[in-house]
This record gives structure tokens, C-alpha cells and sequence, in this order.
């Protein structure tokens, strides 16, 4: 196995058990699902990205209609259905173990797209590109993106996350990148930064206190990469989150 495949299934090991797999918060995207309109009766929807499910789960049950859940991680599809049974909602839940980038969908098969956290392994504008052919028309897309909230970022997050994401942009460039991509930017809701603290951070600092004595050279560098990640967004979180984009496919 590559180091870089060591070093992904040693993430996927430090988020095992952990309801969500980045932050997130369920009262705020039911505010975000509580915006959309126009949904026809039954949707077709798809949660890309799913991880174990927070969102899987929370659309399953709002909308009781089948949901595509897509990750590339068994591992948390698999934590994904054992909840969805767990709930009673095993038979509205779809789970598919594939690349997000190529899913081989019909075209415009789907009403609601769903993706937090997600789009940033396609980058926010490959995400776009590769999504929006699968839209029905006038469908919804709403996709969390990471980004700067203003144009006047210090130089040390700058350089921060030219390193640990190069595609990131502001709100702006996203909003740009969606108008080219056949999508109309109907809002956009930043993530509150108690959803990183209370429903991310703080049960994933459990999960690596467990780990603390592993002698697995790569899931040290892992959890020293993680903690320097939440001292950084401690001291810099003012500028930079999660920002969720609710889109009309035009």
C-alpha cells in the first residue's frame, strides 16, 4: 500500500464511530433545508459525500423518499446503513461505494443534490462541472465549500491554505464559479463555528486520545496534523469556514 494510501486509511480509522466526519450541524441544515422551495412530491436526492450519513439520515427522514448515498470510504458506508437500520430508515437509504466524480448517473436525475464538506476533493468548480449534467431541471443543489469570508486574508492563512488546499476562493469566486457552471447562487449560509467545535473537533479529540499510543508513524503524523488543523482554526477561524451555497440548476 502507497503512503498515501496509509496515510488516508489511517483518517478514515481516526473517524470511525464519529457521527459526523466534518463539521456540521443538523439544526442548521434543517434552517438550510427549511430555504429550498419547489421540491417536486417525491425528489430524487443524493447526499455525495456522505460519509457515515449525518445528512443521509436527516434527509431519509424528512423527505421519506430514497436516498443516493455515495462515498468512496466502505468503512462509513457501512457505519451509514448500520444507523439508517438503527433508525428504521435502512429502506430509504441507497448506499454506493464509488468515485464522486464519475458516477455514471443518468443525466438530470436528480431534484436535491447534497454534499457538506465534500466538493473540495473535485475542488468547488471541478465539483460543479462534474455534477451539474446529473441535475433535473431547476433542480437543487446545496454544497458546503470550504472558503475565505473576505478578500483581505492574512498573509499566514493564506499561506496555510495554499498548501492545504491551493482551489480554496473566496465566496465571490465560488458564487462565479457556479454562474459559469450553470448553476444560480440563490443564497449563501456560513457554517457557525460552534457546528466545528461542538459536532467535529470536540468528539474527534476522543477519537485521537485513543490513539495517542499507537505506534503507527502515520497515524501520529495524522493526529499532529490534526491538532495543529484546530489550533490554526482556534486562532484564524474569523477567516476562513464552511460556507453552504443553495443553487438553482439554470
Amino acid at each position: 500500500m502507497k503512503e498515501h494510501e496509509k496515510y488516508i486509511q489511517a483518517l478514515i480509522r481516526l473517524h470511525l464511530g464519529l457521527e459526523r466526519q466534518g463539521p456540521g450541524d443538523t439544526n442548521y441544515s434543517n434552517y438550510i433545508l427549511s430555504l429550498i422551495k419547489d421540491l417536486p412530491k417525491n425528489p430524487r436526492i443524493a447526499d455525495i459525500g456522505c460519509g457515515a450519513g449525518a445528512g443521509t439520515l436527516l434527509l431519509a427522514d424528512k423527505f421519506k423518499t430514497k436516498i443516493r448515498a455515495v462515498d468512496f470510504s466502505r468503512e462509513f458506508l457501512n457505519e451509514l446503513i448500520n444507523r439508517a437500520k438503527q433508525r428504521g430508515l435502512d429502506h430509504l437509504v441507497e448506499a454506493i461505494e464509488c468515485d464522486m466524480g464519475r458516477l455514471g448517473w443518468q443525466p438530470e436525475t436528480i431534484d436535491l443534490l447534497w454534499s457538506e464538506g465534500a466538493a473540495y476533493n473535485l475542488t468547488f468548480e471541478g465539483a460543479l462541472k462534474a455534477w451539474r449534467p446529473l441535475m433535473a431541471a431547476n433542480g437543487m443543489a446545496v454544497i458546503s465549500e470550504m472558503n475565505y469570508f473576505t478578500n483581505a486574508v492574512p498573509e499566514s492563512v493564506r499561506v496555510y491554505w495554499q498548501k492545504a488546499y491551493p482551489a480554496i476562493g473566496t465566496e465571490s469566486e465560488n458564487s462565479n464559479h457556479a454562474n459559469l457552471s450553470g448553476f444560480e447562487v440563490l443564497g449563501i449560509h456560513r457554517l457557525p463555528a460552534k457546528a466545528w467545535w461542538d459536532n467535529y473537533y470536540g468528539p474527534l479529540t476522543k477519537n485521537m486520545s485513543s490513539f495517542k499510543n499507537s505506534e503507527d508513524k502515520i497515524m501520529q503524523s495524522v493526529i499532529k496534523e490534526t491538532e495543529e488543523e484546530m489550533k490554526f482554526f482556534k486562532e484564524h477561524g474569523e477567516h476562513y469556514g464552511y460556507s453552504f451555497y443553495i443553487m438553482k440548476a439554470v
